[in-house]
């Protein structure tokens, strides 16, 4: 009851918003092939619903498999910046220079050498991904307090379940921040691959429904994409619970 409390006041200034806009646009100021009403956005969602579920669903799989493979690469790039001071040195800086690359810039070869299937998006989500995951995971277990290394060297531990036992656990507050900076990211990286090019999925479909002026259906898939990456960060916030019940137990 009181977790569910604290959300309130996002959803009072979320559902003021709502109204603000949706007597504005009843008001005339602005044609509704402009800005529509909210209950014309939720009315397009009603009626379209099987066909954005589909395009939602197959944005949701790029999302998730692109997602997997940032957590892969972040946390073994990560892990290797930490190990090796030569690799910090020297990978670190190319992968802070990568970041500057625009995505959008690299999707149109993606799509030119994998085609217009599922696995260029799974690249870009990944791409946008795996970089805040390193440098969280590398802080994360170069952050380990040095009273509990020694702690454990003392007991003869070696590197491996040092790593185990008490690196990598101190390094999970890390991760998850890591990781929700990327899920966020995560949703954003799939549609601007589907906008390059794609067959279905939520980019395409936005861009169709915008060429046909079909202003209500914009905006009803961007309050599904919304809704889709508060889905995700809430199944990340879950499994950081899950997951470290030593700092989440009493809650």
């Amino acid at each position: 009851m009181k977790r569910a409390s604290s959300y309130f006041p996002a959803v009072a200034v979320f559902a003021l918003f709502l109204l603000l806009w949706q007597a504005y646009a009843q008001a005339g100021f602005v044609d509704k092939f402009v800005l529509p009403a909210p209950s014309d956005v939720w009315s397009a969602l009603v009626d379209y619903r099987a066909i954005i579920l589909e395009h939602t669903w197959q944005t949701l799989l790029e999302t998730l498999y692109g997602l997997f493979l940032a957590i892969v690469l972040g946390t073994l790039i990560g892990a290797g910046i930490f190990l090796s001071a030569r690799l910090r040195k020297t990978v670190y800086p190319l992968l802070a220079s990568s970041q500057t690359i625009p995505i959008i810039a690299l999707a149109p070869l993606l799509i030119l050498w994998f085609g217009f299937g599922v696995m260029p998006k799974v690249i870009i989500v990944a791409l946008y991904g795996f970089f805040p995951i390193a440098v969280a995971v590398s802080d994360g277990l170069l952050g380990t307090p040095e009273h509990l290394v020694d702690l454990m060297k003392s007991m003869k531990a070696t590197r491996l379940q040092i790593l185990r036992y008490v690196q990598f656990p101190s390094a999970m507050p890390a991760f998850f921040s890591g990781l929700k900076i990327s899920t966020t990211y995560a949703v954003t990286g799939a549609i601007v691959g589907e906008y390059v090019g794609a067959y279905k999925g939520l980019g395409i479909f936005m861009q169709t429904a915008a060429h046909s002026r079909a202003i209500d259906l914009v905006f009803a898939s961007i309050f599904v994409i919304v809704a889709l990456t508060l889905v995700l960060l809430a199944l990340v916030a879950f499994a950081q619970k899950a997951l470290m019940p030593w700092r989440y137990g009493d809650e």
